[in-house]
């Protein structure tokens, strides 16, 4: 994810950090000082909201070990100021599979504030004054935040585990994108809700509107992104790669590159060497900036980028897709699996275009 650097790797999972999340950390700071306990307030205001985020990670690893049950690796967690993503390779091909992916970071909640209760004797019925402004209690708080993210995560809108689990009942029943759709739909219908009840009932607060907006724009895409699945199932990225496209030798000087730029619509530019092997790319947006940087004489192999992601022909598309989405460069080449060679270009324009045409060709109703 942009914007988000490593903290550290645990058992194959890197776990990262977003920038904006450090904005929370100096909210949280001054609102605890201006308590009127200074620095003491901010220090206990963050150790809490550090103590909570761990408990947000640990919930986030549920999910990961629930799927790496099923074969499913997650290659990373980044925590956010509004909660943590685990970004799983692939979501369950199972309903019951989804299920149990989907529960288990509500359940590792559970067994925090269980675990708090027991073993501090806190007992799991509160004071009926109890406020998270106030000074101390700090465990009691830790585990009144644990139950909320259970009852906050199980509501029944994506992203939330709770989206999950309504569209794995959902898939007992119904086939995998209705049941999306369904959820998803739920989701979206919830967040306006919760929007317009804020609004019109002046209990306007801008987190909680902000959460609102971010489920429904989340319950869209995840609903966009089944439905594009469903459409490429089956196929493969030679199904969807550009066979007609030029390679840029590495002797090329830039004008070179812009005259190849200019004279057709392909926007980005495969660099071989004299046996035909993969060099690098040449990205439009990179030619652009070498050329006013260097200027038009400039060799081109001095401002190419690396390409590691390599893509064979026979790759299924979805798979390819997820590379493309992951890789720096614009345009992935795929490869012949025989000769090696570079046989064509894979560009998210060219598999929209593909999904326009299936989509036009799918039976209605």
């Amino acid at each position: 994810m942009k914007w988000s650097f490593q903290l550290g790797t645990v058992a194959g999972t890197e776990v990262r950090i977003h920038l904006t999340f450090f904005i929370l950390l100096a909210f949280v700071a001054l609102q605890g000082m201006s308590e009127g306990r200074g620095a003491a307030g901010a220090l206990d205001a963050l150790l809490f909201v550090s103590a909570a985020f761990v408990c947000v990670l640990l919930h986030e690893f549920g999910h990961v070990t629930a799927a790496r049950g099923y074969g499913i690796r997650t290659p990373d967690i980044t925590l956010l100021p509004i909660g943590g993503v685990a970004r799983l390779e692939r979501m369950p091909e199972k309903p019951s599979q989804e299920l149990v992916v989907a529960i288990c970071g509500p359940l590792v909640n559970v067994a925090i504030a269980v675990a708090i209760s027991t073993f501090l004797g806190l007992g799991m019925v509160l004071n009926p004054d109890f406020h998270f402004e106030q000074s101390g209690r700090f465990w009691e708080k830790l585990m009144v935040w644990n139950l909320m993210m259970v009852a906050f995560n199980l509501i029944p809108a994506f992203p939330m585990d709770g989206g999950r689990v309504l569209r794995a009942l959902l898939g007992f029943v119904v086939d995998y994108e209705k049941a999306t759709r369904w959820a998803a739909g739920l989701g979206q219908g919830i967040a306006i809700v919760a929007g317009l009840w804020m609004l019109l009932t002046g209990s306007f607060s801008p987190v909680l509107l902000l959460i609102a907006f971010f489920v429904f724009m989340a319950a869209g895409q995840e609903a966009a992104a089944v439905s594009q699945r469903q459409v490429i199932q089956g196929l493969q990225a030679q199904d969807a790669m550009i066979t007609d496209f030029r390679t840029v030798p590495e002797e090329a000087t830039l004008r070179d590159v812009v005259e190849l730029l200019l004279s057709g619509s392909q926007h980005d530019f495969p660099m071989t060497d004299a046996d035909g092997s993969l060099v690098g790319m040449l990205s439009r947006q990179g030619l652009i900036s070498a050329l006013a940087e260097h200027g038009p004489y400039h060799p081109a192999r001095l401002v190419v980028e690396s390409c590691d992601a390599r893509i064979p022909a026979l790759m299924d598309l979805s798979q390819a897709l997820a590379e493309l989405d992951a890789a720096s460069c614009p345009a992935l080449p795929i490869f012949d699996p025989l000769s090696g060679r570079i046989i064509g270009l894979l560009t998210k324009e060219n598999i929209g275009e593909l999904l326009m045409v299936r989509s036009a060709l799918r039976p209605r109703g």
